[in-house]
């Protein structure tokens, strides 16, 4: 059964304008809030706590049983959309269940990796090629509609996991997997000549790069090989040569 909607003070629109903005808010209902046509058709394939589907007026879309389905007028679908252009279509998901970390030799671990087009773009490039991914101390929230955009779906798929560096070092070092840190630093190793699938390796933030204990702790630290008139790489790109080798040297790309 639809629901209609007309009223933008509704505590359901309410709900949707909060848990857009406010990290902490979807932390607390333990929902968050993505929109479009193409992403609602990834969440509806991919992710099991689809919960609430709002749909403009003439916009169609399928669901299934059991997901609350809400129409609303297109100026009330402006009012709540976080996009400049509404597609028609803004949906609640409910957060994926929590799950014990198993570490894998070919990892990711990202580093206060803040903006949310660099830590989307690394989610679906991830995903892309089954390469693990940890999320640690700083990261931009994975469930914000930003990052959730920018991944195109692929928190649906493969739901990111969020740890610690002691937590995530700590059971890397159980299961005896070495951790490497990307660093422009004299001592680096060429990536191309190590075997990174048998590593974790620890992409850094965008402005300061990987944190200086985290430096001081890992076994190795890496570097992409550029020319000299190249300072660095943005993050996601850095993150996307070093998952692509990865899948090449190791065994990311054959699970």
């Amino acid at each position: 059964m639809e629901e209609r909607i007309t009223s933008r003070k509704n505590p359901l629109l309410v709900q949707v304008r909060r848990l857009l903005s406010s990290r902490s808010a979807r932390e607390e209902a333990g929902l968050f809030v993505s929109d479009g046509t193409k992403l609602l058709e990834e969440a509806v394939r991919f992710c099991p706590g689809l919960d609430t589907v709002i749909l403009s007026d003439g916009v169609e879309a399928e669901t299934p049983p059991g997901v609350r389905r809400v129409r609303v007028p297109e100026d009330v679908m402006a009012s709540i959309s976080p996009m400049s252009t509404p597609q028609g279509a803004l949906f609640l998901c409910r957060f994926p269940e929590k799950r014990t970390y198993v570490p894998r030799p070919g990892t990711i671990l990202l580093d206060g990796i803040q903006d949310p087009g660099n830590l989307g773009t690394i989610l679906r490039t991830a995903d892309a090629l089954n390469v693990p991914v940890v999320l640690m101390e700083g990261c931009a929230d994975p469930y914000s509609h930003k990052v959730v955009r920018s991944s195109m779906g692929a928190v649906f798929r493969t739901p990111p996991v969020t740890l610690t560096w002691e937590q995530a070092s700590g059971a890397l070092k159980n299961a005896g997997i070495p951790v490497a840190a990307t660093a422009m630093d004299e001592k680096a190793r060429d990536l191309r000549q190590v075997d990174a699938g048998s590593l974790a390796v620890v992409i850094g933030s965008e402005g300061r790069g990987v944190r200086q204990e985290i430096l001081l702790q890992a076994e190795k630290t890496l570097i992409i090989p550029m020319t000299p008139n190249c300072e660095s790489l943005n993050a996601a790109i850095a993150a996307a040569i070093v998952m692509w080798q990865m899948g090449k040297t190791g065994i990311a790309g054959r699970a």
